[in-house]
């Protein structure tokens, strides 16, 4: 009854207020998403195979041999594989900054339904259980909440099959933004960053994948993979929304 009453509610909103592109600004009239509209959905570079069993990322044409890209060469992940839904350019990109840095929770609904239209990535996380990169107790407040951890809602929702997600760690040391420093300085910055949540317990059996909304060097998700695998977890993989 609550979901009826909110699509009625936002169905009336938006009758009154049209939602316009995260991208270009214009009405979103008609087609599969919500804040992006019908010129702007085909610039979304959804990833399929070939690709990186490692970051994700598109491979061009025929790969024989390693399915480790040269951007990946030095990471030594700590997990087994990852997965990722788009490349972060264009209005893939407007999504992740709208949830990101303009409290814009709405476009979530946008990022589960292209969720939902990669059904190998669903079948990647059908079943397991989703870990979101945790935020700083301080950066959480101000944003009020954490965008991995809403994603991993989102994409298990999209998932279904007894996906679930569970909030294993915490995020001990208020490292400054990464954006802007290469894969061995993050690495650094990020030694001993991460903690298990209080009353957190670690199954070997259990199938976990760390979510977060980007991969860059991955060296966050790596950092937190490392941790789970100290604490015993043995079936690990990472998926994220975009890859840039």
């Amino acid at each position: 009854m609550n979901g009826v009453l909110q699509e009625l509610g936002r169905g009336l909103a938006e009758a009154v207020f049209p939602p316009v592109c995260v991208d270009c600004g214009g009405l979103v009239e008609g087609g599969p998403y919500r804040h992006v509209c019908y010129r702007c959905a085909p610039l979304i570079t959804r990833v399929e195979a070939p690709f990186c069993s490692t970051c994700g990322h598109p491979f061009y044409g025929e790969l024989a041999g390693e399915r480790m890209c040269p951007h990946c060469e030095s990471l030594r992940p700590a997990y087994r594989e990852g997965r990722t839904l788009v490349l972060l350019k264009g209005p893939a990109r407007a999504l992740v900054h709208e949830l990101k840095y303009h409290h814009g929770r709405h476009v979530l609904a946008d990022m589960e339904t292209l969720a939902r239209e990669n059904e190998a990535v669903m079948n990647f996380i059908r079943g397991g259980t989703l870990v979101p990169v945790p935020l700083h107790p301080r950066k959480e407040r101000r944003r009020t909440y954490n965008q991995a951890g809403l994603l991993a809602e989102a994409l298990a929702r999209a998932a279904g099959g007894g996906t679930g997600v569970a909030r294993l760690l915490r995020r001990v040391v208020d490292t400054p933004t990464q954006t802007h420093f290469d894969r061995a300085t993050r690495r650094d910055n990020l030694k001993n960053a991460f903690a298990l949540a209080p009353r957190a317990v670690i199954n070997p059996g259990t199938h976990y994948i760390l979510v977060d909304d980007v991969f860059t060097t991955g060296s966050t998700l790596n950092s937190c993979a490392g941790l789970l695998r100290q604490k015993g977890a043995r079936q690990l993989d990472v998926v994220t929304f975009g890859h840039g």
